[in-house]
């Protein structure tokens, strides 16, 4: 079996600023992202909204092509795991490949959350590719947020 791999004369500076950005991510907290080795050619990081209501978190995750039962989602009270695999479609045969873009393999995310959550009672759809997890806030969040307080 043979692939089609798109030269990119940056690659090793692309790399190498991952590398970076993993060693100082590991170095001030947990890391963000993990990156897989077998994927050193095309890396799939699951694009994301993280969106906050006085109850709850909401990530918004864009999947496409994954099917539901390869999703992996892990919630901690500061963070959230994404985890997952993408197969590579087969060969085509008869046909030429003219250009291939897409990636696949496994995928690892890790996302700082800016409020403490509890984990067991997150709710997670999937439907056109988007995974949607909404993660209640713990009763110490939201007493911590923040209240107007007026000038007299």
């Amino acid at each position: 079996m043979s692939s089609i791999t798109r030269w990119d004369p940056f690659r090793g500076l692309v790399r190498m600023q991952r590398d970076m950005d993993r060693m100082f991510s590991e170095l001030f907290g947990q890391p963000l992202v993990r990156w897989e080795r077998e994927q050193e050619e095309g890396i799939r990081i699951p694009s994301i909204d993280l969106i906050e209501t006085e109850q709850e978190l909401v990530l918004k995750a864009e999947l496409p092509g994954i099917d539901k039962d390869k999703i992996q989602v892990e919630v901690m009270p500061d963070r959230i795991t994404l985890s997952g695999e993408m197969r590579e479609e087969r060969e085509i045969k008869d046909a030429t490949l003219h250009r291939r873009e897409r990636v696949w393999g496994r995928f690892e995310r890790s996302i700082p959350l800016p409020s403490e959550v509890i984990g067991d009672q997150a709710k997670a759809s999937y439907k056109d590719g988007l995974l949607e997890v909404h993660l209640p806030k713990s009763e110490r969040a939201k007493a911590a947020t923040p209240k107007k307080v007026s000038i007299e």
